[in-house]
């Protein structure tokens, strides 16, 4: 069992999602975020932003991968930080771009039921 961390832009929280779902039912601990600022419309301030961006390196340090969620190739400069964090630790560095998710864990596919 590995444990894997998901980073990347907030405004992709279906993607988000679905990959928990995935990478879950494929045996993994996996760790996400806690709320989706972009996505849901919510604001933080400059200090609530530093302490998350602390958190989610804390969650790198304590996994085996990060899972990079690029949708379209998207990454922005907190999760460039991210991913050079996750290798100067040592860490493996997957890309949702590169991973073939099973129409079955889509968003998409869900909205029609």
């Amino acid at each position: 069992m590995k444990v894997i961390t998901l980073c990347g832009s907030t405004k992709f929280k279906e993607q988000f999602e679905q990959t928990n779902a995935y990478l879950t039912l494929q045996g993994n601990i996996v760790i996400s975020l806690a709320f989706f600022e972009q996505s849901e419309g919510f604001e933080i301030t400059q200090d609530q932003a530093e302490l998350l961006g602390n958190i989610h390196f804390r969650k790198i340090d304590i996994s085996d991968e990060i899972f990079v969620i690029n949708v379209d190739g998207y990454i922005g400069s907190s999760t460039r930080k991210e991913i050079e964090y996750a290798k100067e630790k040592g860490k493996a560095v997957s890309y949702y771009t590169d991973t073939e998710i099973p129409s079955q864990f889509l968003v998409e596919e869900y909205e029609k039921y």
